[in-house]
């Protein structure tokens, strides 16, 4: 008897907004998204609504989903793949952006290279390699860092101890916020900072609102700008 293909591991990149899929997204992500069922999904009243976006005459109600997120029992996962030993394929989906890259999935992607089951990611788009292409600041080398310390004094000393890491290794240093303290994060960045120190503010990313910056902190400090609860991207990289 002829052993079945295993099914593939897809990873399905979305929009880092309100935006039009098809805008951002290659026709390839779209073809996926007809040909399946089953989806690993962050949240699944957000990911029915992207795939009807994408797809509006798929069945929703063939649709198949496996939620994973924080409360995500870790045992749980190997049978999110049980699909794939079926013959189906599985789709990953982020809630924005690409998963596995500052978004859950890569315990997913490790747990399927495990078994030997193929991983494909899609293109589409990702804030923070979005981000570093428009700062200008070293592509070559840099270290996304994900959120600093809410402790405000903890926060300044790993600021500075990220700026001598950026000058010593001639290095670009990226970082997230939670969007309604982006404001009071970049006062902490400029004031924290050397005055010459340069600073990207990437905001909106691929929307019609997109806003994205580099000036050093002497200068931030004459120009504000307003980003509650805007999702946006801190670079800075001292000379």
């Amino acid at each position: 008897m002829k052993q079945r293909v295993p099914g593939k591991v897809y990873l399905i990149p979305t929009t880092l907004g309100e935006t039009n899929p098809l805008e951002v997204l290659p026709l390839s992500v779209k073809k996926i998204v007809e040909q399946i069922n089953y989806f690993i999904v962050e949240n699944e009243k957000s990911a029915r609504g992207f795939i009807k976006s994408i797809h509006p005459k798929k069945s929703q109600q063939k649709l198949n989903l496996f939620l994973l997120n924080k409360f995500t029992d870790v045992d749980d996962l190997p049978s999110y793949l049980e699909p794939c030993y079926e013959g189906n394929d599985v789709g990953i989906l982020s809630e924005a952006g690409c998963p596995g890259i500052a978004d859950p999935g890569a315990d997913v992607v490790r747990l399927a290279h495990e078994k030997n089951i193929q991983v494909i990611p899609l293109v589409g788009p990702s804030s923070i390699l979005l981000a570093m292409m428009a700062s200008g600041m070293n592509g070559q080398s840099f270290t996304f860092n994900g959120y600093l310390p809410i402790d405000k004094d903890a926060r300044k000393k790993e600021i500075k101890r990220l700026e001598k890491l950026s000058l010593d290794n001639n290095q670009s240093q990226l970082f997230i916020e939670t969007p309604y303290r982006n404001d009071a994060f970049l006062e902490d960045l400029i004031t924290t900072l050397s005055p010459e120190t340069r600073v990207c503010v990437a905001c909106d990313i691929t929307l019609k609102s997109e806003f994205i910056c580099t000036k050093t902190a002497k200068e931030w400090k004459k120009n504000k700008v307003s980003l509650h609860k805007r999702p946006t991207l801190f670079i800075f990289h001292k000379d």
